[in-house]
């Protein structure tokens, strides 16, 4: 019997029907795949598990256990065999043998960047000089033209004199002025107390407290027609006892001098705000913001020479340093056959090139996104301690990393980037115009930027400054480390060492703002990207820093013997690399910024509180929307508890609102006088390049305010800059709430 047809309509629904059940249960599978949490089965076709997969926490055993202290000895003897200033060859030696050994170790792609940048170089022919004359003229003292030899590890070929940096060259005589440290407060003090016009003299100051081009722009700005500085005993030789220096101990010798770059800025000085490439457009020197007096760095044996005849009054005790003379103020000298100090001054200033190694392991997950270890290479000498103790670390952290992925065992979710950086002593140059050049790859994709300069400066504490984001990766990663000691977690040493509370918070070890001076600057200040910038220090500055004496003799001899120290932040950068880079969900806590900037609102409310209420009506908005923002961070901190991890949009969704949250508190337009730095919370102080100030902009402009000036003139900047400052908080609130609720009602 034949089977009955069915009607057009009827066929048509059940067709409708069976295609409905098919796609409910195909959909009923692709769910089931997709939050299954056992076995290698792709979620959905094509895809792998890993794109939701949980951190591995065995990896960090792996790797620690591959990081071996001789290898960081051997890697250190052999960079700080030779100088390797920046722009010679044997600056680019050292990043070509960097470059083949990765290539070796099986990076994904390495590159050597170079840049041409002006630099600055004294001239061999004419060597810089400091004399005192006499009555006649005559030469009675010359300033010895290189730093004695005092072991055989400093007599090598290619050590540069002592010099600083873009300094104006030229012949200068004048009285001499003692101006302690050359802050501001120090030149107004000479000249509102001492009575001592600065102005037509050469100034004498000491290494210390602010950044060496700081001084110099104070000498500059009070009148002073040269500057010479030097390392006083008092603060890196603790009385300058010749038994008790190098090369028997870490402390300066009366030989030492300390050079250094005088540029306020960062990045190439001819091509601001943009890469040294070759179409750029250069400015012309006449142009750029370099000191326009002769600067020159001197040893505390010549100084104590030339101040022991100074006359005028004698200084107030803390003016007083470690030499066994009378300070005075001067200006002049109290012996009748001196007459003046000059100033004979060659360096100049030239374009040279530099080179940035840069490599790369590609993320198995999010390629896209990048984790950036970075430390610079070129060194005044030997560098031994800043930067190649850095350097010697980071070879080592590649190498076991790269090993890893060689292997087989490992591969990390997201992008490594290593970054050997040139021609940082001149100011960030080589870390600047990449960041310049790539801006917009790295502000988009940057995780976090963690950067070791100096990896080992002495062995009492670790030493961290980061960005608020970082601050709980920090910790995590310190808790998984053993420290130095090998009794404890780094973190139970560094905690037992720098307790600091915060308040409403437990103890935690200190972790300060950035500051500037080193590779982290362009990657906060210009692109916005949270940074991490550590090493082990002393209570002090390291004494021998910058000199000829910084050698691989006196790492090994006082700092870091059997380079545990060096191996202990070899591990914990490993660490923290390796957990940004593989957390699913980005381990930030975001309300830590909310505790930043109220630390920060209590510290300017102390300096200034008083007449910001007088004169900025809005002035108690600032507590409003900085309350404001820790509502919302601890909001978008429960919202993460229950973000669904196995939804890689919604995983990647939260990281992107944590990763640009350090973007939203930047200023495309930067601070007042200061267009390069466009992070208004964490930049540096406008009188001391080292130090962060707390609302930077805002403080630079009430450090300013005069009495005898205009009082509308000098308050309506001040009033911009305050609603600006309330806007970019109020923007970064948004940033953190529900992406399709961010509209404030």
């Amino acid at each position: 019997m034949a089977m009955a047809t069915l009607s057009g309509p009827r066929r048509k629904l059940i067709v409708a029907g069976v295609s409905l059940l098919a796609t409910f249960i195909i959909g009923l599978l692709i769910g089931r795949f997709a939050i299954s949490s056992q076995g290698n089965d792709a979620f959905l076709s094509g895809v792998p598990r890993a794109i939701i997969q949980e951190a591995d926490d065995t990896i960090h055993e792996k790797l620690a256990s591959r990081i071996k202290a001789g290898n960081i000895r051997e890697n250190l003897r052999q960079l700080t065999s030779k100088p390797h200033l920046a722009g010679t060859p044997a600056d680019y030696t050292q990043a070509k043998e960097l470059a083949d050994l990765w290539k070796q170790q099986g990076f994904d792609d390495v590159t050597i960047t170079p840049y041409d940048v002006l630099m600055s170089y004294p001239d061999p022919e004419n060597p810089n000089v400091v004399r005192v004359r006499g009555q006649n003229d005559e030469i009675l003292y010359e300033s010895p033209l290189t730093e004695a030899i005092l072991t055989p590890r400093e007599n090598v070929p290619g050590v540069v004199p002592p010099f600083n940096a873009y300094s104006a060259n030229g012949t200068v005589t004048g009285n001499l002025v003692y101006v302690n440290y050359g802050r501001d407060e120090d030149f107004k003090y000479v000249t509102d107390v001492v009575n001592i016009n600065v102005t037509g003299n050469i100034v004498i100051a000491r290494y210390g407290k602010i950044y060496r081009g700081d001084k110099a722009k104070a000498a500059q700005k009070h009148g002073a027609i040269g500057l010479i500085i030097y390392s006083d005993p008092a603060d890196y030789a603790r009385g300058g006892n010749s038994s008790d220096v190098y090369p028997h101990s870490w402390w300066l010798p009366p030989t030492g001098a300390q050079r250094g770059t005088l540029f306020v800025s960062d990045g190439d000085p001819e091509t601001p705000g943009y890469p040294s490439i070759e179409t750029a457009y250069r400015v012309p020197e006449s142009q750029i913001n370099l000191p326009a007096i002769p600067v020159h760095p001197i040893s505390y044996g010549e100084a104590k020479n030339i101040m022991q005849y100074m006359s005028g009054s004698a200084v107030r005790s803390d003016w007083s340093g470690g030499m066994d003379i009378v300070y005075r103020y001067g200006p002049g000298f109290n012996n009748q056959t001196l007459k003046d100090v000059e100033m004979r001054i060659s360096t100049r200033n030239q374009r040279n090139v530099t080179y940035n190694t840069i490599g790369i392991i590609a993320g198995a997950v999010e390629p896209d996104r990048y984790v950036i270890l970075g430390n610079h290479r070129d060194a005044w000498v030997f560098g031994a301690m800043d930067p190649s103790s850095g350097t010697a670390a980071m070879m080592e952290a590649a190498r076991v990393m790269a090993e890893m992925v060689s292997s087989g065992e490992w591969r990390p979710r997201r992008s490594l980037i290593f970054c050997s950086w040139g021609a940082e002593e001149y100011g960030t140059l080589g870390s600047s115009e990449w960041v310049e050049e790539y801006m917009k790859n790295l502000g988009a994709r940057t995780v976090a930027y963690l950067n070791v300069d100096t990896a080992v400066s002495g062995n009492y504490s670790l030493s961290m400054g980061a960005t608020p984001l970082l601050n709980r990766p920090v910790y995590d990663a310190a808790k998984q480390v053993l420290g130095p000691r090998g009794d404890r977690s780094l973190y139970d040493e560094w905690l037992k060492v720098e307790p600091r509370t915060f308040s409403g918070q437990s103890t935690q070890p200190r972790i300060d703002p950035p500051g500037s001076g080193s590779d982290h600057d362009p990657f906060l200040l210009k692109a916005g990207i949270p940074v991490a910038t550590f090493g082990f220090k002393n209570e002090y500055p390291y004494p021998l820093y910058h000199s000829v004496y910084e050698t691989f003799y006196a790492m090994e001899k006082f700092y870091d013997p059997d380079f545990k120290i060096h191996a202990c932040v070899t591990s914990l950068w490993v660490e923290l690399a390796r957990s940004l880079s593989d957390s699913l969900v980005l381990p930030y806590n975001v309300s830590d910024y909310g505790v930043m900037l109220e630390e920060s609102r209590h510290e300017l409310d102390r300096e200034y509180g008083a007449i910001l209420k007088v004169n900025v009506a809005n002035y108690s908005a600032l507590d409003d929307y900085i309350r404001d923002f820790k509502i919302v961070a601890a909001e978008f901190m429960s919202s993460l508890k229950t973000v669904n991890r196995n939804n890689p949009l919604a995983v990647r969704a939260v990281n992107d609102q944590m990763m640009q949250l350090e973007r939203a508190f930047t200023d495309p337009a930067g601070l007042p006088g200061r267009a390069h730095h466009k992070h208004v919370v964490l930049a540096p102080n406008m009188y001391n390049a080292y130090a962060a100030s707390s609302f930077p902009g805002l403080v630079d402009l009430l450090s300013q305010i005069d009495a005898s000036r205009d009082h509308d003139s000098q308050w309506k900047p001040i009033k911009k800059n305050f609603s600006i400052l309330l806007f970019i908080i109020h923007s970064a609130t948004s940033s953190l709430k529900d992406v399709s609720r961010f509209v404030f009602k």
